[in-house]
């Protein structure tokens, strides 16, 4: 019984976790698809097109609703934490190492993965993390 109940709260916890993600992407999209000036300035300094938002608030929203749906969540957490990578690895080639948006996206991609693992038995089956021992 105190298994069932360890399970139960996991599960809530990796929900609770699963939906920081999800708002965390859909702001980020909204942003971008609802008010691209305000990253204009950070996209330029990137070296990305200000004109670029739109498709990549499109994909940060499809990361997101893919994530959220139970039976696309793996599929939703790969491609976020592709898109979440590729953020860092803009970020560290301007020589910005440990910067907030580096460490958001490693935060929220540990997010995404945490959150999946507690709500979702198959993850875990698949990468344990303690063997049980009986």
């Amino acid at each position: 019984m105190a298994g069932s109940a360890n399970s139960r709260t996991g599960a809530i916890v990796g929900w609770i976790l699963s939906a920081i993600v999800f708002v965390a992407l859909a702001a980020d999209a909204a942003v971008d698809l609802f008010a691209p000036s305000l990253v204009g300035a950070e996209m330029n300094a990137t070296g990305f097109p200000p004109g670029l938002t739109t498709l990549l608030g499109l994909i940060i929203l499809v990361c997101a609703v893919l994530y959220a749906i139970p039976q696309t969540a793996v599929l939703g957490a790969i491609l976020a934490t592709g898109f979440l990578g590729g953020a860092i690895c803009t970020h560290f080639r301007l020589g910005e190492v440990g910067s907030p948006p580096q460490l958001i996206s490693l935060l929220l991609g540990v997010l995404a993965w945490g959150g999946l693992y507690l709500r979702d038995s198959r993850i875990r089956d698949l990468l344990p993390i303690m063997k049980s021992t009986g």
